[in-house]
């Protein structure tokens, strides 16, 4: 490891310049280094501390494991992860170089500046060649029924076990103790099944010491605490005639220290027993369970080649009622220290069968995973079936994680063996992304929160489980495995969180079990990555087609028609009476609407200060007017008539001091592009519908679709008045324009009515973020309603527009949907109209004016308009309600007269 830990570090001094002496030694390092190491000041003093280091490595080696810190390993095994280097002839070799040795001459290796393509990808060290000598099958074959699988078919363990050499005691007799000990090494060297080495190794042994019965018990359980080691019984009670099958039924586990065997196994010290009754150590339970008595016994340890004892062999009863000698026990250890070497061969074996195994088992369920990868549901519903089957727990749960918080869940998904067993019965298959099961909160989210596993076989006694989620259930959780489920492209965040809970059996969730989920969430953040991916292309398409759509029915206003707009006088405000909140559009004409909209921009200096040019917002507004349908009431008139009573209350209170330019700018902006293409319906309707807006966004799909046709215009090339704006102005302008248009939602004013109101009541903390984009919201609210504050008579001309509106929507609801309309839109309770209308002034109107006209006493008029309509509303109630009275009674007394006259017939007839 010359050269420091980094890779890249200078190059060691050689110790053969010492005699050049110390200032030649310092030049000579640094004709080796490069700028920055040297800006580093790399001294003569460092140089001496390299070369002791690279003189003394076993030194070196030590000081690390003492004090190397993880990252300086982490930072060693990146520059070696990564080898991309050039090599390039040494230019500061003098002509003397030629005499050199080769060593010296060679090609340094300098760190390439530039990456190769695959960027910053590290360079798998493994060559497709080097597979060659190992005779590899095919990674994916067939099956049978023609399913292509990545499981090879088992191997043929009599391939891999040696002849079988058995030789009866009369045969050992005539060989020496050396031949002895040979001739049953060579029965054990080629074997690699463990079970079948095992059952070998114990009949030599019996033949070795004349046993009448062998055991050998296998180390199991964590070898780094003593306390979670224990022993099982591999083979139990091997006789000369017994065979594998009939001494692997029976497996007996013995705690770590406990017994004869247990001692062994703890200090690594044989033990022979003469009489086992007499020894303190001897469990009698053993023989009162199988029936056998033990007289006598020897234990000696099996190590490998380092000494750390991986089993222990077990011989009883020797033959004739004897006792073993100190030659049996010589001959006993001996032997055992081959067999040891050959066990540890055959389970390294059987490891790297298992993990083959493993990973064939991995690439099956990755290859499930990206089969099918059409909706997330689809996904996820595949992974949690895969994942309890090869688990084997009773519930799994996949939680995606919420974007916007760590510790939060925006997408639960859910399955349990029920499920699945329903399924195989021909059942339909339930949805995974019904919430059934509680949600343990403080498990997932800290999981979710810190990206560490939880493991717990006993979740009542772990703090972070909320007991609360079995209350009435009738379902009790006993062990719980949460794991993170990681980001594919940035691995240190948490995309969601794998939960399985209560294996089978009631077993707990063991390492292996965490080692397999931790591989499978792997693949499995990136199969919902790509499902994510997936549904981000379909949203695309379906925002291109809504685009297509909105482009093949608007353009862009001629520049005819703005050129002649930018030369027309515009009015003034007192001219257009702008500033009042009685304002009524009905008198102009709609070329007039776009004047006054000018006028808007240059009072408030607009213009001026984000150095908008005049032609370009002329043909922004006439383009703005444009992308306005002809429908009745949600059309170019109702957004400018929002703007003027935005800009009516900015001037009136003079909040543009504390709003700032930009915020003023997003308001304007917003009230006239609030509503742009709006098609007369509502949202309601276009999720009832099923059409593509509604597939771009589940909640306030209009005022989405508005904000997305204002972005347009404004990139559009003729109409950017947002050009000369920079970095920061124009994203602070966009986030105010998006907030505010979202604010028109009614459904997102209810949500944050309540907060509103506290903030206008406590006073407005401008220095908030959050105050003021509830501020704004209320303000967009309060314009985007303004209708409801005129004067009646242009009140009711706007209350007729609308209900024409609302009524066409029904009608559409019941002929194209075949639904029944809410009433406010049902033509055929028009009548309800006047008392719907005083409804909607209590229960929406009515707060958002007293709000405002808390907040300013400039705002009282539109308190007083709102209350003045509510009475008109209110009396027109009233009178509807005296005519349905009237007409009731009108009604009842027909009734009553043709009763009449139909008794005065029938007493006429008697």
């Amino acid at each position: 490891m010359t050269g420091g830990m980094g890779g890249g570090g200078p190059p060691s001094v050689n110790p053969n310049t010492e005699s050049l002496g110390e200032d030649s030694s310092c030049i000579l390092l640094e004709e080796g280094l490069d700028d920055n190491t040297l800006n580093n000041e790399y001294s003569c003093e460092y140089a001496d501390v390299e070369a002791f280091l690279d003189e003394h490595p076993d030194f070196f080696q030590n000081y690390l494991i003492r004090k190397a810190t993880r990252s300086m390993i982490d930072a060693w095994l990146v520059s070696y992860a990564i080898p991309q280097v050039s090599c390039l002839p040494n230019s500061n070799l003098s002509p003397d170089s030629a005499t050199d040795p080769p060593e010296s001459s060679a090609p340094r290796l300098i760190p390439s500046s530039k990456s190769g393509s695959g960027g910053a990808t590290p360079v798998r060290k493994v060559s497709a060649h080097e597979f060659e000598k190992g005779g590899l099958t095919k990674p994916l074959v067939t099956t049978i029924d023609g399913t292509p699988t990545f499981l090879s078919p088992p191997t043929n363990m009599s391939e891999l076990t040696g002849q079988i050499r058995k030789k009866s005691r009369t045969d050992m007799s005539t060989l020496d103790e050396t031949e002895l000990i040979l001739e049953l090494v060579k029965d054990i060297c080629n074997d690699l099944d463990v079970r079948s080495l095992c059952h070998k190794i114990l009949q030599n042994v019996g033949i070795l010491t004349y046993a009448d019965r062998c055991s050998l018990f296998l180390v199991a359980g964590d070898p780094s605490s003593n306390q979670c080691q224990y022993l099982v019984s591999n083979l139990f009670d091997v006789s000369s005639n017994s065979t594998v099958e009939e001494v692997s039924k029976n497996e007996i586990k013995i705690p770590w220290g406990t017994g004869i065997v247990g001692y062994v196994a703890k200090t690594g010290e044989s033990c022979n027993v003469t009489d086992c009754y007499k020894d303190a150590r001897f469990n009698q339970e053993v023989d009162a369970m199988t029936g056998y008595k033990t007289s006598s016994m020897m234990c000696s340890p099996i190590k490998d080649s380092i000494g750390d004892v991986i089993g222990v062999a077990q011989v009883i009863n020797k033959a004739n009622d004897g006792f073993f000698t100190n030659t049996d026990e010589r001959l006993f250890e001996r032997y055992l220290q081959f067999c040891g070497i050959g066990l540890r061969n055959a389970q390294i074996y059987e490891r790297s069968q298992l993990e083959v195994k493993r990973n064939q088992v991995l690439l099956d369920l990755a290859g499930v995973i990206f089969q099918e990868q059409s909706t997330l549901e689809t996904t996820i519903h595949r992974i949690l079936t895969h994942m309890l089957c090869l688990i084997q727990c009773q519930r799994a749960q996949v939680l995606l994680v919420h974007e916007g918080s760590q510790s939060t869940f925006s997408q639960i998904y859910e399955l349990s063996q029920e499920d699945i067993e329903q399924e195989s019965k021909g059942e339909p298959k339930k949805s995974v992304q019904e919430t059934r099961f509680p949600v343990n909160a403080g498990i997932t989210g800290y999981v979710a929160a810190t990206g560490e596993t939880v493991n717990i076989s006993e979740p009542y006694k772990d703090a972070r489980f909320d007991q609360s989620v079995d209350a009435g259930t009738g379902f009790k959780h006993s062990t719980i495995l949460a794991m993170p489920i990681r980001h594919a492209d940035s691995p240190g965040k948490v995309q969601g969180v794998f939960q399985l809970v209560n294996k089978f059996d009631s077993l707990p969730f063991t390492p292996n079990d965490e080692n397999f989920v931790e591989a499978f969430a792997i693949f499995c953040g990136m199969g919902i990555n790509n499902v994510k991916m997936y549904e981000t292309a379909v949203m695309a398409m379906a925002k291109q087609q809504v685009t297509l759509e909105v482009l093949s029915y608007h353009a862009i206003s001629p520049l005819e028609e703005a050129v002649k707009l930018s030369r027309q006088r515009i009015p003034s405000t007192s001219a257009l009476n702008l500033h009042s909140f009685t304002f009524d559009d009905f008198s102009l004409e709609d070329s007039d609407t776009l004047k006054a909209g000018l006028r808007m921009f240059i009072d408030l200096d607009l213009i001026n200060r984000f150095n908008i040019d005049y032609l370009t917002l002329s043909r922004w507004l006439s383009s703005v007017r444009k992308n306005y349908r002809d429908v009745t009431y949600h059309n170019w008139r109702h957004a400018f008539n929002v703007c003027q009573l935005m800009f009516a209350i900015i001037t009136n209170t003079m909040w543009w001091k504390k709003l700032g330019e930009i915020e003023c700018l997003g308001l304007v902006l917003a009230c006239l592009c609030h509503d742009l293409d709006h098609r007369g319906t509502n949202n309601s309707f276009q999720i009832k519908s099923s059409n593509s807006l509604a597939r771009l966004y589940s909640t306030s799909t209009m005022e989405h679709h508005h904000f997305d046709q204002c972005i347009m215009l404004l990139n559009t090339k003729g109409t950017q008045i947002l050009a000369n704006l920079s970095q920061e102005e124009f994203k602070a302008v966009i986030h105010i324009l998006e907030d505010s248009i979202l604010a028109t939602d009614l459904a997102v004013y209810l949500r944050r009515r309540k907060e509103t109101a506290n903030i206008i009541k406590q006073g407005v903390n401008w220095k908030s973020d959050s105050d003021r984009s509830l501020f704004r919201g209320l303000m967009m609210t309060a314009c985007d309603l303004g209708a409801i504050t005129k004067p009646w008579p242009i009140q009711q001309k706007i209350a007729q527009l609308v209900t024409t509106e609302f009524f066409h929507q029904g009608d559409m609801e019941r002929a194209e949907l075949k639904l029944r309309p809410i009433p406010m839109m049902d033509r055929e309770k028009a009548e309800q109209l006047p008392s719907m209308q005083v409804n909607f002034i209590d229960e929406i109107c009515m707060p958002v004016y007293e709000s405002l006209s808390t907040a300013s006493q400039h705002l009282k008029p539109l308190l007083s308009g709102c209350q003045d309509n509510r009475k008109n509303w209110s009396s027109m109630a009233d009178s509807h309600k005296d005519k349905n009275i009237e007409k009731e009674k009108n009604m009842d007394n027909d009734k009553n007269m043709d009763k009449e006259k139909n008794m005065d017939k029938e007493s006429k007839a008697g």
